[in-house]
């Protein structure tokens, strides 16, 4: 019970905040459109959607009764109200029954699109927002394959959200109805071979029969849950290798890595084999219990109720009607034991956007807690300045410590040291982003920070697209681009801007390098970082893009990271971090000549 509690109030949590949502929403139909808040259109299309349910229950106890008659008329070989009953009743509720699956179909699938877009929205801000994306890597363990999360997982929570919903009122419904037939089609009815009258007979035969299927179904399928959780898990895995295999074809094809790839791509596969065997292995029993209680359900209403026709206690349209209210009543309550494996699915994708949600929420309590680092935006002396700073490691270890380092306007300075030593955490919680350690990190007020790492990011598009990045396309024009792919030592892509494809699969690790460079020089930083973003460039090159970006960029302040001996004329200040015990301490050393 506790299981269920649990349950129910994950689901709760991750549906009704769109049904409280109060941002604006606009509804079409033709040439029809009205706009309000968001949450009175999805409860309006609910409401909708439980109404059309309840008419159609309405419809198939209204047909219950024409199959009494029809069914009676046929005993009686009244051909005359046989024909009437089926083109006046049957023909008539029918065509009102189709029209309104349809509708449902349509106002159904709505809500669908409307809640998807507005929950994958809302759940992809949550994951980008302050950081989340780059820091749920340093919560608990992580979160597994977001993107499968917020893709696949939110479609399916709100399909089967929407399914089992439904389902349920459409069976709550419908046992209330013919329930009520039912019992008073066992009023008269006695257990077979005596006088003695239960009340309600038949519906109590419907609730043994269907409960005691739930609880074998229950005991079947039980483990299905855990199974199809991991089932998801592993098949977003296996997914994820093969893309990131498509994204470092070069490297793995120089490498000749195709033969690990290969059982790295097997083990994977493996997982997703093995545990859907496991699957296979609980769904069969399953399957054959929903089976055998699917045939056995057909049946076992016309065997309770024929003992009573055969004594004549009831008609042949009587016994059909109590046959098909019986199998109504007995299906809704046995609804769990054929959505069982649904159930099972549903469970498990609840619990992956319950996770994601709990990791983003980890992720904010330890920026709240973990992260004693005072960045002031509104720095006063025109500096970025680091004071009585200490940057550690997620397990805790500090790294680096500041006491007092300053970057001024306008100048070039090179962070040197040996690889762990702390360079590239400390770029990183300048830009605001590290949120391990302590201190104080001012930053003039107004100002324009860009780090650019090793290996840039090149988003899928037009180069226009890639080179503007993570501004608009129409941010900057042609003239603006041409100038800036120039400087960056790119003249012969000025020509396809408009070309589309992948461009970190097209261009070299050097020429991804300039592209970022020519995105700096569009975007004119105050503050520009470079994490050995220049490292892929041969020597006269990487001279040739700083003096660019000297030119382009004079008043900019020019940190970079390096462990070229070249790096050094192209700076006026270098900084080495020098080991002190188990920390690194940033350490001035003399003036690197001025180019």
């Amino acid at each position: 019970m506790n299981g269920l509690t649990i349950a129910l109030r994950d689901i709760w949590r991750l549906a009704w905040p769109y049904f409280t949502v109060r941002e604006a929403g606009t509804v079409r139909v033709g040439r029809f459109s009205w706009t309000g808040q968001e949450r009175v259109i999805a409860l309006g299309l609910v409401a909708a959607i439980f109404l059309l349910n309840f008419a159609q229950v309405g419809i198939s106890v209204r047909i219950s009764y024409f199959n009494r008659d029809w069914f009676d008329a046929i005993q009686a070989k009244n051909a005359a109200e046989f024909w009437r009953l089926l083109f006046t009743v049957w023909v008539f509720w029918v065509v009102i029954l189709i029209i309104s699956y349809v509708v449902e179909y349509v106002l159904t699938s709505a809500l669908k699109i409307r809640w998807r877009t507005w929950m994958t929205r809302d759940l992809t801000d949550r994951w980008l927002d302050r950081d989340t994306h780059y820091r749920l890597q340093f919560v608990s363990d992580g979160v597994d394959n977001p993107d499968q999360r917020i893709q696949e997982d939110v479609n399916k929570f709100i399909t089967l959200t929407l399914t089992l919903t439904v389902g349920i009122v459409n069976q709550v419904s419908t046992l209330v109805s013919f329930t009520v037939i039912l019992w008073g089609l066992s009023a008269n009815l006695t257990l077979p071979g005596t006088q003695t009258a239960i009340p309600g007979l038949l519906v109590w035969a419907a609730l043994v029969y269907a409960g005691a299927g739930t609880i074998i179904a229950h005991i079947i399928g039980r483990k299905l849950i855990a199974l199809n959780y991991e089932q998801e898990r592993y098949e977003a895995n296996f997914r994820f290798s093969l893309a990131r295999l498509r994204e470092y074809a070069e490297s793995v094809a120089l490498l000749r890595g195709e033969p690990a790839e290969k059982e790295h791509l097997g083990r994977r596969f493996r997982e997703v084999i093995t545990n859907f065997y496991a699957i296979v292995n609980k769904q069969k029993y399953l399957t054959a219990f929903q089976q055998f209680y699917g045939s056995s359900a057909s049946v076992v209403p016309y065997v309770i109720v024929a003992p009573f026709y055969f004594l004549d206690k009831i008609t042949l349209g009587v016994m059909t009607q109590t046959a098909g209210a019986f199998a109504r009543v007995e299906g809704a309550f046995a609804f769990f034991i054929f959505a069982y494996t649904t159930v099972a699915e549903y469970k498990a994708v609840v619990d992956r956007l319950t996770g994601f949600r709990q990791a983003i929420a980890e992720t904010h309590a330890l920026e709240e807690t973990a992260t004693k680092i005072a960045l002031d935006r509104r720095g006063g002396d025109g500096r970025i300045a680091l004071s009585d700073l200490t940057l550690g490691l997620p397990q805790g270890r500090a790294i680096v410590t500041a006491q007092d380092l300053a970057f001024a306007k306008g100048q070039s300075a090179l962070v040197t040291g040996p690889s762990g030593s702390g360079k590239s955490t400390l770029l990183r919680a300048i830009a605001g982003i590290w949120p391990f350690g302590q201190g104080r990190i001012a930053i003039p007020a107004g100002a324009k920070v860009m780090l650019l790492p090793q290996r840039p990011y090149l988003p899928i598009g037009t180069l226009r697209q890639v080179v503007t990045y993570p501004a608009l396309p129409g941010a900057f024009g042609d003239e603006a681009l041409a100038h800036a792919l120039q400087a960056a030592r790119l003249p012969q892509l000025v020509s396809r801007l408009d070309e589309a494809r992948n461009w970190s699969q097209t261009l070299s690790m050097g020429e991804q390098q300039r592209v970022a460079i020519a995105r700096a020089i569009l975007a004119k930083p105050d503050w520009l970082f470079l994490d050995e973003a220049t490292a892929a460039l041969d020597e006269p090159t990487e001279e040739a893009v700083y003096r660019s970006l000297k030119a382009e960029l004079p008043e900019a302040t020019l940190v970079s990271i390096g462990h070229r001996s070249t790096l050094h004329k192209l700076h006026e200040r270098r900084i080495d971090m020098r080991a002190d015990g188990d920390v690194f301490v940033p350490a001035e050393m003399r003036e690197a000549a001025k180019t």
